[in-house]
């Protein structure tokens, strides 16, 4: 089976210049936690090509993390030269998987292409993935006169981690309250714990912390 992992284009918050892009080890622990025995990641992003990496992700990564940076050459290539989302068939995979880091509230949010997969996916009973910051690209998309997430147990990175983190002023919006704004049942734990929720074809992790649990998930629901 085949998972479409989804990743920044972004390297600055907005106007900043402050650095940021992929948050590593939303990648790549969800790379090593994922059964390779059967799955395998295709990496894509909304303008393709190059994705930038959070330097200070790359700083807090742990040592399995730098070993995949280094040597896994399918996700080397897939920084280097990651699919473009508007080119990418739908029925070539089981799941997508929303990468974090806080460049993709630029660019996954109201992003008609990814609008497009997500509804393909959720059509035909597919699953959608997504992490930390990455559910910025669920959070405003309309399907059938609502938004896909109303009714829907999902979580993501909480107005107070966002607030620890710094970054209150930099961002454009914030997830939490956007997801309850559109009907969606947010679900959080404490911050930077480990949470993952999941509601029909929804599985969402609510933090970088989250990942490897989330990957664990994967592997036991996409049988």
């Amino acid at each position: 089976m085949k998972i479409l992992m989804i990743m920044t284009n972004v390297n600055t918050y907005g106007n900043f210049k402050e650095a940021t892009g992929l948050w590593l080890g939303e990648a790549t622990e969800f790379i090593q936690y994922l059964d390779k025995d059967r799955f395998t990641i295709d990496y894509a992003s909304p303008n393709g090509g190059k994705v930038y990496l959070d330097p200070r992700s790359v700083k807090m990564a742990n040592k399995k993390s730098l070993e995949i940076l280094k040597n896994d050459i399918d996700f080397i290539n897939g920084l280097e030269n990651s699919k473009k989302i508007s080119e990418v068939d739908f029925k070539d995979y089981e799941a997508i998987y929303f990468t974090g880091g806080h460049g993709v509230m630029w660019d996954f949010f109201e992003n008609k292409d990814i609008a497009k997969l997500v509804i393909n996916m959720i059509e035909n009973n597919k699953y959608v993935l997504s992490v930390c910051h990455g559910i910025a690209g669920l959070l405003n998309i309309k399907y059938k006169d609502k938004y896909i997430i109303t009714g829907k147990k999902i979580t993501g990175f909480t107005t107070s981690e966002e607030i620890l983190s710094g970054k209150k002023k930099k961002v454009p919006f914030f997830n939490q309250k956007i997801a309850k704004e559109n009907g969606a049942k947010f679900k959080k734990k404490r911050f930077f714990k480990s949470n993952v929720v999941v509601d029909e074809n929804f599985i969402t992790g609510q933090n970088p912390f989250s990942t490897v649990a989330l990957a664990k998930k994967v592997n036991e629901i996409l049988k």
